[in-house]
């Protein structure tokens, strides 16, 4: 599979980006070949290769759970929790609306 210039610039108005014409033929060249190596990676027989989910054999990687001071206990009352806040309301930090 050869990969286009207008091949590149479809991906990149889907998703949105300007590239310049430098960019169009450096992503040209490089997305082709990753799709080569994909192809020859294709071409191989993984018939009798287990599926793995990761190539170490980690098996619950998690800390302990266990109980430990609360905030307030480690950093000391709210006023010293808030006393680097930026922006804050009564006894709470104040931060920028994330949902319209």
């Amino acid at each position: 599979m050869s990969l286009s210039k207008k091949d590149v610039e479809h991906v990149a108005r889907l998703a949105r980006l300007s590239l310049s014409e430098e960019e169009k033929e450096r992503f040209t060249q490089q997305l082709d070949t990753i799709l080569t190596y994909i192809e020859k990676m294709s071409a191989l027989d993984t018939q009798n290769v287990p599926p793995t989910s990761h190539v170490l054999p980690l098996s619950n990687v998690w800390r302990d759970d266990k109980m430990e001071p609360s905030t307030s206990a480690t950093l000391g009352s709210p006023e010293d929790i808030l006393a680097n806040a930026p922006e804050r309301e009564g006894s709470l930090f104040k931060v920028k609306k994330v949902i319209e």
